[in-house]
């Protein structure tokens, strides 16, 4: 009798034991097994750029680099989503955008109403400005009214194709549009035009890395343009996302970091 209760007391006992065993283990697996879940996965957009706009973007070793590259990365990690780098022609990234076929753009693209009317564009990241680009030899062009009569060269859908249309109508200068910014430059040195068009920052990185480049910059700059970040106007939450991430990498140094790397000094 007593030998009978020891055995159920015992099996008792090992069966309670078991169960407390098998449930601290459903624990930790459950704990496990949920903690991936929690971690949301990241959203990507798909970004635009100009391959062709050095400091800004370039490509170097078969890597996308520059400021603006350098920026929207920084920007994303902040801000926990991952881009999706599309390089295309410039002329081409605000339809593309309209078009939904970007979710935004990042190319130094200068902020402008006409712009505004068609995609947000963020907070100001870097002040431009275009200046008057000439042959290294060429004495007679300094400012916009010794355009009289000259031949322009510059690029598709930038501000500074529109700049140039005034000149063109104003002092009766013909103008010649190419697709990317070496083709314009090329047409310069060639003496096949008289002058360019060019963003302040662009065109002086390009003639300091490059002494065969036979350019040079001549008067004032022409304008004050900001650069801003483009966004599908109907994505409140991108928008938001890459005006907190650029607070943040200004706030933080990194916005600093980034310029230096490229022009030596931070310029906001």
């Amino acid at each position: 009798m007593k030998k009978g209760l020891s055995v159920v007391l015992g099996t008792v006992i090992a069966l309670t034991l078991s169960a407390c065993g098998n449930g601290a283990t459903t624990d930790n697996k459950t704990t496990q097994t949920t903690q991936p879940a929690q971690t949301a996965t990241a959203k990507k957009y798909t970004f635009g750029t100009d391959a062709t706009y050095p400091p800004f973007e370039f490509q170097k070793d078969g890597k996308y680099i520059g400021i603006d590259i350098d920026l929207i990365n920084a920007i994303a990690k902040e801000e926990g989503f991952e881009v999706d780098l599309k390089p295309m022609d410039f002329k081409g990234i605000i339809p593309a955008i309209t078009s939904k076929q970007l979710d935004g753009a990042i190319a130094g693209i200068s902020i402008t109403d006409e712009r505004k009317q068609v995609v947000s564009l963020s907070d100001p990241y870097y002040q431009a400005g275009l200046s008057l680009i000439v042959r290294e030899d060429n004495t007679t062009i300094k400012t916009p009214e010794d355009l009289k009569g000259k031949v322009i060269a510059i690029k598709k859908g930038t501000s500074g194709a529109k700049l140039a249309d005034e000149y063109g109508k104003k002092y009766g200068a013909t103008i010649k549009y190419f697709d990317d910014s070496p083709a314009m430059y090329q047409e310069v040195a060639n003496k096949n035009a008289d002058v360019t068009l060019e963003d302040f920052p662009v065109i002086s990185y390009k003639i300091a890395v490059d002494p065969n480049s036979k350019l040079k910059i001549v008067g004032d700059r022409l304008n004050g343009d900001y650069y801003g970040i483009a966004v599908r106007k109907d994505n409140e939450e991108l928008m938001k996302k890459v005006n907190d991430g650029l607070k943040k990498i200004k706030a933080n140094g990194k916005y600093d970091e980034i310029i230096s790397t490229y022009m030596g000094k931070s310029t906001k």
